[in-house]
């Protein structure tokens, strides 16, 4: 793969027609490193925010040795990557067939549910194994996320209560686990979320040798400036000293976003304007999906021809012929913005090639490394850098 000094370069020396996945693997590691070096217990990294082989190589250099896994195909890439790994399959409802395979064929001893159905499917799946580690998800606020979680998953009041005493009585390890939502922005949801699960074991009356406190580990987007790391790390830390468990429980979280967020970006070419909106190479149906359906504000930085110091909000448009491939924005470039100018949309390593597709023909990327940081980082001493006109 080519290599690179920066985008800026990319476009200058290069100017693409396609557009161009940005991969910075070194910022993979950076936040491996973090999470190993400072958080208090064991860290999972979230297979299905990025799975991009080089992206996981790169967290695997900066210390993870622990996968949440969510489907078969995730159990079966970082089971040939990473033979040695720790794989916890923690997707609440699972095939029985995926289960079966997960177990006797990868080694698999972690599994996470949230009903007494799935319980049995464990069971049966695994010919009543007795060396299992179950992991009870539940339900707790997502107050404090971007984009709550709390619909789909999770059990909650009697029914947790019952489920845990079910599960106490034939797992080797109990667990519980839940997540406070995608992006959350305030240290307190976890410890809240800790207290809430804290609650219910003590109501049934078990103790637990996992804690799990999911994901939802913020990274940095305009107008989404988190409080540092280690305020949260520093919550949930606290709380465990506290938390209604055997001596030996252990600790466990399992980051996406924050491990991958910066380690790509993503080069597009305006190939039309028309007052403020852009019409650009790649869009919703590509690697720019959440800036569509949740209108998420990516950090951007333009290269090309424009010198107006003036800015103004602009709408992006993707390359398809669907009316939906909209990004609201808004994302504040130089005014004299053309076509054939470059813009760089950064932290897309979270979600963005992982959700694109080939919907009209389009989401074929070109794929360089690039050997700078990424424009904003949280796990640099610096502030989270990005062009003035974003605050606007």
């Amino acid at each position: 793969m080519d290599q690179f000094i920066s985008s800026e370069h990319i476009a200058s020396l290069c100017a693409p027609v396609q557009p161009v996945i940005i991969q910075r693997p070194h910022a993979a590691t950076r936040a491996a490193k973090w999470f190993t070096d400072h958080f208090p217990g064991k860290a999972f990294y979230a297979v299905k925010a990025n799975a991009d082989p080089m992206v996981l190589e790169a967290i695997g250099k900066g210390g993870i040795n622990h996968f949440d896994v969510a489907s078969i195909a995730e159990v079966r890439l970082i089971r040939g990557m990473f033979p040695e790994a720790t794989l916890a399959f923690m997707h609440p409802i699972k095939p029985a067939e995926a289960i079966r395979e997960a177990y006797f064929d990868h080694g698999v001893r972690i599994f996470s549910l949230d009903c007494d159905a799935e319980l049995h499917k464990i069971l049966k799946a695994t010919e009543g194994a007795r060396d299992l580690t179950l992991c009870v998800r539940l339900a707790v606020t997502n107050d404090a996320a971007k984009m709550s979680l709390v619909d789909k998953f999770g059990a909650k009041g009697d029914a947790a209560i019952s489920l845990l005493r079910q599960t106490r009585l034939v797992a080797q390890r109990l667990g519980v686990c839940f997540h406070p939502g995608s992006q959350t922005m305030n240290p307190a949801a976890y410890a809240s979320a800790m207290d809430q699960a804290d609650e219910i074991i003590r109501a049934c009356g078990v103790v637990v040798e996992v804690v799990d406190v999911g994901g939802g580990f913020p990274v940095a987007y305009p107008g989404m400036e988190p409080p540092s790391m280690h305020a949260f790390v520093d919550q949930i830390a606290a709380r465990f000293e506290t938390f209604l468990s055997t001596e030996n429980s252990e600790l466990w979280c399992e980051p996406g976003r924050a491990l991958c967020a910066e380690a790509q970006s993503l080069l597009v070419r305006i190939d039309g304007r028309r007052d403020q909106d852009l019409y650009l190479n790649d869009g919703v149906y590509g690697a720019l999906s959440d800036a569509g359906h949740f209108a998420w504000r990516y950090p951007v930085r333009s290269f090309g021809t424009p010198k107006s110091r003036q800015v103004l909000p602009y709408r992006f448009y993707g390359p398809t012929c669907d009316s939906a491939d909209m990004m609201p924005g808004p994302f504040y470039l130089p005014a004299d913005m053309d076509v054939g100018d470059y813009i760089e949309v950064g932290m897309i390593g979270a979600y963005g090639r992982a959700l694109a597709s080939n919907f009209n023909g389009f989401g074929v990327y070109d794929e360089v490394i690039c050997e700078d940081d990424p424009f904003g980082s949280v796990f640099l001493p610096l502030p989270f850098i990005h062009q003035a006109q974003n605050d606007r």
